[in-house]
């Protein structure tokens, strides 16, 4: 079979069961006997593209707003999902969180991914987002968390003052369209099997053993419509 198994993830730092399924993955991984041979590909997604933040903008008021509810329903909301965070091991602070625009983000990760780094600054990028309550969209942050995994501050600053990596941001964000997908996290296992949802790692694993087993194959994505795992769209998360 292909000596290496590709996990290609959309998803966007702005949704909180992105970090869920990330984690979870990564629980399958730990458990997967060819884990050495695989690689994960962190694919552009926008919840909002056209978000531009205010001041006092604030997750709880936005959810209420939003869906038409009031500021209990908004809050029992995130407490539920800041639970879930904690089975996977996550810290949530919702309360915290800044809301910002994730298209620069998006754009540094694409530098990362060149250096290899992408997994690495991603996993910094949820954690400064949903615990440290950081603006994700702010470039001395992205700057910060982009020198702490390793990327050189000029290379950071010559993409953050430019439109470096703005298509393939944009081509990311086509491709989810081109595939269908409506929410996120969206896992593709080498191109044939895709799974949509933070779904719980025995659902990863079993698509990791099933794609290594079959080996190589014809390449036509295939879903698993019985994996409708916790995931966000446009229109929310549930």
């Amino acid at each position: 079979m292909n000596e290496k198994l590709k996990i290609q993830i959309w998803s966007d730092i702005m949704c909180p069961f992105c970090y869920i399924g990330k984690r979870r993955i990564e629980g399958a991984l730990a458990n997967f006997r060819h884990k050495d041979n695989v690689i994960i590909e962190w694919k552009s997604f926008q919840l909002d593209p056209n978000f531009k933040a205010s001041e006092g903008d604030n997750v709880i008021h936005h959810l209420a707003k939003k869906y038409g509810k009031d500021i209990a329903w908004a809050t029992q909301m995130t407490d539920n999902v800041s639970q879930t965070a904690k089975s996977a091991g996550l810290d949530f602070h919702f309360e915290k969180a800044i809301m910002a625009n994730s298209f620069h983000a998006h754009r540094l990760l694409h530098l990362a991914k060149k250096h290899n780094l992408g997994n690495d600054l991603k996993e910094l990028l949820f954690k400064a987002y949903f615990t440290d309550g950081k603006d994700v969209n702010h470039l001395e942050t992205l700057n910060e968390l982009g020198q702490a995994v390793g990327l050189s501050k000029e290379e950071i600053e010559n993409v953050l003052h430019s439109n470096d990596f703005s298509e393939e941001v944009e081509k990311d964000l086509a491709m989810a369209q081109e595939i269908g997908i409506q929410g996120v996290p969206f896992f593709v296992f080498d191109n044939k099997y895709a799974i949509s949802g933070a779904q719980p790692e025995e659902t990863f694993l079993e698509a990791l053993e099933k794609t290594w087993q079959e080996g190589k194959f014809e390449k036509q994505l295939v879903f698993d419509m019985n994996a409708n795992g916790a995931s966000c769209g446009i229109d929310g998360c549930d």
